[in-house]
């Protein structure tokens, strides 16, 4: 028998754009900057989130990529510039119609899920439906069992959050950021705490979901295998710079950056000292 042809392993491609979605911007941060006191943790960001993309923010530890999301969904205010959700400024927006409509347009998944261990499932997902949309019982229902068909997990919409798996709950979690069926939906590492297979699922949902529904993602992660499997695009931070060093298709800056720390992020790389320390004394290197 003619021996089998070798065949090169397969790169990871750009994932489609959802269908029938047009780029415009739905999300415009300017000249941001964000701190503690006098500790300044983030500088001189501006970037846009086009409408429909998948847009993943990554980093160092320390480089400011929650505390981005923080300001994003309005739970901290900016020490500098604008975040504009769809034309509308969280910050500025004063408590009321105004502000509530700013936020019926994204929905959050946070990293740990954050359900409500005294509440079913369903419970969990209808809540906002009924504390925000103020639709009757029945109505709720039925909405937050369709979001959580989306999910796959119709069938435990009647369990305790304590009786779901890791991957389970993050699903839920999602199912309750797509409640009020929003234009957006900010997620704080979807993938942290879960093994290879679950992640790999969880990655192919939220790829499904973008495809089928046109939803804009802004996903935090620092998992390098769903930062090439989902995003369009990706903003990348560093700790010490504490400002935005790199943006785009996150399998060409770990090729053609010309910055050596961001290929060696983007290459799982130890990045290259510029200098190398002096030895101590009179030795000298062997």
């Amino acid at each position: 028998m003619p021996a089998e042809e070798h065949k090169p392993r397969n790169e990871p491609k750009a994932p489609p754009m959802a269908s029938g979605e047009t780029r415009e911007n739905i999300i415009q941060v300017t000249d941001f900057a964000a701190g503690y006191g006098n500790k300044n943790i983030l500088h001189d960001v501006s970037f846009s989130v086009r409408r429909g993309e998948i847009l993943v923010i990554a980093g160092d530890s320390g480089s400011g990529k929650s505390t981005l999301l923080k300001h994003m969904i309005g739970l901290l205010i900016p020490a500098k510039g604008t975040i504009l959700i769809d034309g509308g400024d969280l910050a500025c927006a004063p408590a009321g119609p105004q502000r509530d409509e700013i936020i019926s347009k994204f929905g959050v998944s946070f990293q740990g899920g954050a359900l409500f261990g005294s509440m079913t499932v369903l419970e969990n997902v209808k809540l906002q439906l009924q504390e925000f949309a103020h639709l009757p019982g029945e109505m709720s229902d039925m909405i937050a069992l369709t979001r959580l068909q989306l999910v796959g997990l119709a069938d435990s919409a009647q369990q305790m959050p304590a009786e779901l798996s890791g991957g389970m709950q993050k699903r839920a979690a999602i199912a309750r950021a797509l409640a009020r069926d929003p234009h957006i939906v900010f997620m704080d590492e979807p993938s942290a705490g879960l093994d290879p297979i679950t992640s790999a699922e969880m990655d192919q949902l939220i790829l499904s979901l973008n495809k089928l529904l046109g939803t804009t993602f802004v996903i935090v992660s620092h998992e390098l295998a769903s930062i090439l499997g989902i995003a369009h695009r990706v903003l990348l931070f560093h700790s010490e710079k504490r400002t935005l060093v790199a943006e785009g298709d996150p399998r060409e800056l770990g090729k053609s950056s010309k910055d050596p720390w961001v290929k060696a992020f983007f290459n799982r790389e130890i990045p290259k000292q510029e200098h190398q320390a002096a030895p101590a004394g009179n030795e000298k290197p062997l």
